[in-house]
């Protein structure tokens, strides 16, 4: 009976550390996940898109399927390459995330030039789609191109995520970053989803409410879908801009230039005195007008040198 006792109590045990690391696992893997909000907000809006134009009962499969590519590239292509990298070569990751955030610069600035009437962006390449008589045809190049965006949104994702992660052991690290993936997955394709289906699920209840309410909240849901993609859309870009002039900035103070750094943090401790919230909504302001105006010179180099040799590689990708 002692002896029963005592591997029952070892058990025990067991189970608690195996709750505390997973307990840890995904506390880590949310906060390291919270660092990539600007990357993560630009997938939820720009996914949206690629479903316009089917029929309602193809868009949540559609849907599915892009959800499924992206978990596949985040771990049966990012996580690997991630891990090794820390293991490997760890002082490559600073660079890879000034790649990422420039990569994000210059996505935010070129909507931005786009809605001011400055050039073109991507939407206006994928905007222009050759008639296919096959829908099935159709749907196979969109879901591809979605997959395709997806995956550079997740690379710039999982990029992030591995820097937030504090330093332990390499089976910790993998599972924090495989949790990271399937929460950010689950979330922002649910989040698509829900986007997706809104406007359908507003029209049915105003068509077939069984009260006066239900019917009129239903055609507000129908009203405001319109102005929520928008409003979407300037977050997802204000997102991009923020994160990709902090991942710059601080980038730079890792490889031994601390000015913008300073400069950024001075200016954000002057205005805001000793409010952390205004500290934070200061530097994060900064960190947007840096990445704006990083992006800004990044479009030219862009347009004329890597999207053309980018067409001409991958045609079928933009």
């Amino acid at each position: 009976m002692s002896g029963l006792l005592a591997l029952l109590d070892d058990v025990a045990g067991i189970a608690k550390v195996a709750a505390a690391s997973v307990d840890d696992v995904i506390g880590q893997a949310a906060k390291a996940g919270s660092k990539a909000a600007g990357a993560v907000i630009d997938d939820a809006a720009v996914t949206p898109k690629y479903v316009s134009g089917f029929s309602a009962d193809r868009e949540l499969p559609i849907i599915w399927r892009i959800a499924k590519g992206s978990l596949k590239n985040k771990l049966v292509f990012l996580l690997p390459i991630g891990l090794a990298l820390s293991a490997f070569a760890p002082w490559a990751i600073p660079p890879l995330l000034m790649l990422g955030g420039s990569y994000l610069c210059f996505e935010g600035a070129e909507k931005v030039a786009h809605v001011m009437g400055w050039g073109h962006g991507h939407e206006d390449y994928e905007g222009k789609e050759t008639e296919i008589e096959d829908p099935a045809h159709l749907e196979e190049q969109k879901a591809q191109g979605a997959i395709k965006t997806d995956f550079i949104l997740s690379a710039e994702i999982m990029t992030i995520a591995l820097a937030a992660i504090p330093e332990s052991n390499f089976w910790m690290e993998a599972a924090t970053l495989a949790a990271v993936a399937v929460m950010i997955t689950v979330a922002v394709y649910g989040s698509v989803a829900l986007i997706v289906k809104a406007d359908d699920v507003g029209l049915a209840m105003a068509q077939r409410g069984g009260i006066g309410l239900i019917r009129a909240l239903g055609r507000g849901i129908v009203k405001v879908m319109p102005g929520f993609m928008k409003t979407l859309t300037i977050v997802g870009t204000a997102a991009m801009l923020w994160v990709g002039g902090e991942i710059i900035v601080h980038g730079l103070a890792q490889m031994g230039w601390h000015g913008p750094e300073d400069v950024v943090y001075g200016i954000a401790k002057a205005v805001g005195g000793d409010a952390a919230a205004a500290v934070w909504g200061v530097k994060a302001l900064l960190h947007g007008l840096f990445g704006l105006a990083w992006g800004f010179v990044l479009i030219p180099i862009g347009e004329k040198m890597i999207t053309p040799i980018w067409r001409a590689v991958a045609p079928k990708a933009i």
